[in-house]
């Protein structure tokens, strides 16, 4: 197709530790390799991505490499873990710092960095909070630009209390994770070779002169 998709893998771990999340995010990455989009997965974790809410926090801030990887994808998935009913604390600090893209729009349609991409989420964790995590999100991406197509959240939780995770309960044989992750991948693709075949037309600059002039 065409199309690349770049997996924000928000796991607390840092890289060679084994991440649940990341395991979920394989098969993601397998069936969109099946159908011909390139992936690549980044741990954020293992980057000095400074604390704030621009595209840029100056020295020592990489967050600038992994911007550059988000606005050279077509596919935008964030894969959190759940910790304490939400999500994680790296996957709050990405959306922050992709609140710094509203300063980077397109001078002449006033559009955002995400507008023409479409987004996903990948959970594990124990116990609840998928939904919460999912929802606050999409939302959260829609708002900056991004696309959310029907049934791109996958998810896998354990039973209430603690207990083993995705790995260890043998999470990649769980029907209702098998069924979501395929849901996402496909509606992914196919909603981003749409975009990208017929790029979002609205003019947000020239609404927002149009708002001004029956707004106080």
């Amino acid at each position: 197709m065409g199309l690349k998709a770049l997996f924000l893998n928000c796991t607390l771990k840092r890289s060679p530790e084994i991440s649940n999340t990341r395991a979920l995010i394989d098969k993601a990455v397998k069936f969109f390799e099946e159908l011909g989009v390139e992936s690549e997965v980044v741990r954020v974790v293992d980057y000095d991505v400074k604390f704030g809410v621009s595209s840029d926090e100056g020295e020592g801030d990489e967050w600038p490499l992994i911007l550059d990887k988000i606005k050279s994808s077509d596919i935008l998935v964030i894969g959190s873990p759940i910790w304490m009913g939400v999500r994680s604390s790296v996957a709050q600090l990405v959306v922050e710092r992709l609140d710094g893209t509203y300063a980077d729009s397109d001078p002449e349609t006033g559009q955002f960095p995400l507008y023409g991409k479409v987004a996903g989420v990948v959970i594990t964790g124990n116990e609840d909070g998928a939904h919460d995590v999912a929802a606050t999100t999409l939302f959260n991406l829609t708002h900056l630009g991004c696309t959310v197509p029907p049934n791109v959240d996958s998810y896998w939780v354990g039973d209430a209390g603690p207990g083993p995770s995705y790995i260890a309960a043998d999470g990649e044989r769980h029907l209702y994770t098998n069924k979501t992750v395929r849901y996402m991948v496909n509606n992914l693709a196919f909603f981003a070779k749409l975009l990208k075949d017929n790029p979002i037309p609205t003019n947000i600059n020239k609404l927002y002169e149009d708002a001004m002039k029956e707004s106080d």
